[in-house]
């Protein structure tokens, strides 16, 4: 298995988090590291919200002592872009990753996210602002297209690598197609060929052996994780060993799960305090225990758990009612 350098940037394994709004924070990210992942993304963060001082997006540039970390920004002016990303490389950023593919409608009604797909001029523009701005690596992530009839994923990214972007991650749909249906694998490898950076595969990683087969067949330099290691940061502990040996892992016990819920609610706990902890954990909590016995029910008790202890509890109440 090979590690992957970006720009001057070297990390030790091929598979990488992916930034989730609402889920790619600082605990997460902790977890993240803890099961392996090689490089982090924080969540998107609004290039004129940190620029203008918003307390909210601040935090979410809380990246003291992680490393190695990308931070990645989303807007649609090159000047306000490039004074965020000096500022996030100011705060320890190993990496400044543009967002060009978020489908959310109202980040694409500013132009920003994927509709910057639509205008590869102003695209372009932005990502050589960045690149002067900063001495750390650039990258951008993208689409296969905003759809059919605008410049697609290869064209786009010869444009962001011909501007400056150290690397480019691809995810396999439309703007329109949000996350259903089934990745276009074959976008990653049409783009892979076509620039000289490293490329990122995104889109439908669920497990070891499909991180394997998208870096067989798309000839990707690194797979992106995202949805899959909701309530399960294993993923990323299975696929860099599935990478290294070709051996599945065995899935984690219902006990491994209710302990790991409950060291991320700890941690979540430690960073942002008890009473936005015990509202975030609550669709955390709902993540680790899908699929077991008491599970349904545990969700729908989850919005009275309002205090560290009851959500200790609660949580811990699932394993009472799983099979010996």
């Amino acid at each position: 298995m090979r590690g992957l350098r970006i720009g001057s940037l070297t990390v030790k394994n091929p598979v990488v988090s992916a930034p989730m709004a609402g889920i790619s924070d600082k605990a997460f990210r902790v977890l993240a590291r803890e099961m392996g992942c090689g490089l982090v993304w924080t969540e998107m963060i609004s290039d004129q919200a940190l620029v203008f001082g918003n307390r909210k997006t601040q935090e979410l540039l809380d990246i003291e002592g992680e490393h190695p970390i990308c931070v990645q920004l989303f807007g649609s002016k090159p000047e306000t872009l490039s004074q965020a990303a000096e500022m996030a490389a100011g705060r320890g950023a190993d990496m400044i990753d543009i967002n060009m593919g978020c489908p959310t409608p109202k980040i694409v009604k500013n132009c920003g996210g994927a509709a910057l797909m639509k205008e590869p001029d102003l695209a372009a523009e932005i990502v050589a602002a960045v690149v002067a701005a900063v001495r750390i690596p650039v990258t951008v992530k993208i689409r296969k297209g905003w759809d059919e009839n605008h410049p697609g994923a290869v064209d786009f990214a010869r444009m962001a690598v011909a501007a400056g972007a150290s690397a480019v991650t691809v995810h396999g749909r439309f703007r329109g197609d949000f996350f259903s249906g089934t990745a276009d694998w074959s976008v990653i490898r049409q783009v892979k060929e076509a620039v000289d950076v490293p490329v990122i595969g995104n889109g439908d990683v669920w497990t070891g052996p499909d991180a394997a087969r998208m870096l067989e067949e798309t000839g990707c330099d690194a797979v992106m994780i995202g949805r899959a290691a909701r309530g399960n940061p294993w993923i990323y502990r299975d696929a860099v060993h599935f990478l290294r040996t070709g051996e599945l892992l065995p899935p984690p016990t219902s006990e491994e799960r209710v302990e790991m819920a409950l060291h991320h609610f700890d941690i979540l706990v430690r960073f942002k305090g008890e009473y936005t902890a015990v509202l975030e954990m609550r669709k955390h909590a709902a993540w680790y225990t899908r699929g077991m016995r008491g599970g349904a029910r545990l969700r729908e008790r989850l919005h009275a758990a309002d205090t560290i202890g009851s959500m200790q509890e609660l949580i811990r109440s699932v394993l009472v009612q799983q099979p010996v």
